[in-house]
């Protein structure tokens, strides 16, 4: 489909990216410089720059709408926590505001995925040009242990023990309030929201998926702040945010987790920040998919969470 715009007088002088914006509803600038960028925008048969000053008077054609690029990984120095490696797989202590890989409305740069391509150069291919090694993920404000393959029959075994439920993993949390029992199980199904589709829940039973959360309480903490609980979860299903789903459904979500309920900021002597949730993936227990050696591996509270525990526990 072609659309024309006629450029009045009084628009002389004006980027040609910013009029057009303005004129097609809906329509960003940067939409309208991918546009350019295609050769889908004409002024007299030809493509003219986005930064092109209007003088009244042409006649614009837009043609189609713009195709973003597929979004590719590519290789990053950045520094990695490595826990343990070998020919098959490595574990990662992945920080909290990384992205495992880039996604819908996420940047290329800086993912968990770019940085084990420049260490690694070579990964499981399993999972495409954007997700290469990647068996399991973290949300990106959540810290942790994360293993990953580096061929594909690595890969292909990993998946079927994740399937098995034949991995161990083991999260510590701080939740709002004093959880009542000193352990507990919760089985409830998770599914997408219907309205809020960034978000979770156990509220929907169309498209809701098994989800089954072990925790056990390591102390409760009655601070300045207000009350808190420490918990160690082990998860045996692996749904997309389900430990922050399955406490917030108890009514106690993960300290720094807004999108299901915690507060912004911590009200007392002093305000308190933490701009990531309170969650941390702590140790991984499984036989090597190769070798079938027991591996236990373990991954220390970062430093802003160690921070943040002790200042609530010391007043």
């Amino acid at each position: 489909m072609t659309s024309t715009y006629s450029v009045p007088a009084e628009a002389a002088g004006q980027r040609l990216d910013a009029w057009l914006a303005a004129q097609m509803e809906g329509v960003s600038r940067e939409r309208v410089q991918l546009l350019l960028e295609q050769e889908k925008i004409l002024l007299a048969g030809a493509t003219p720059r986005a930064s092109y000053r209007l003088r009244g008077g042409e006649t614009l054609e837009v043609i189609g709408d713009p195709v973003r690029p597929p979004l590719k990984a590519f290789a990053e120095d950045i520094p990695l926590h490595v826990v343990y490696e070998d020919e098959s797989l490595s574990v990662i202590d992945k920080p909290a505001g990384m992205m495992v890989h880039a996604g819908a409305g996420a940047t290329e740069a800086g993912t968990l995925v770019n940085a084990l391509l420049h260490r690694y150069r070579t990964l499981s291919g399993t999972g495409g040009d954007l997700r290469p090694g990647i068996v399991h993920r973290l949300d990106k404000q959540t810290s942790g242990l994360i293993i990953v393959a580096r061929n594909d029959a690595t890969h292909a075994r990993l998946s079927e023990m994740f399937s098995e439920r034949a991995l161990r993993k083991t999260y510590i949390a701080l939740v709002h309030g004093h959880l009542k029992a000193d352990k507990g199980t919760i089985n409830a199904p998770i599914a997408r929201d219907a309205v809020r589709r960034t978000r979770m829940t156990t509220r929907r039973e169309d498209g809701a998926r098994t989800a089954v959360s072990h925790y056990t309480v390591e102390r409760r903490i009655a601070s300045a702040w207000g009350k808190f609980t420490l918990v160690r979860v082990r998860i045996e299903t692996g749904r997309t945010h389900q430990i922050r789903v399955h406490l917030a459904s108890l009514g106690h979500p993960v300290v720094g987790d807004t999108v299901y309920g915690a507060a912004a900021r911590l009200k007392g002597p002093e305000d308190l920040h933490l701009d990531r949730n309170f969650l941390h993936a702590a140790e991984l227990e499984f036989a090597h998919p190769v070798t079938a050696d027991a591996l236990h591996l373990t991954a220390p509270l970062p430093e802003e969470l160690s921070e943040l525990l002790a200042k609530l526990e010391t007043k």
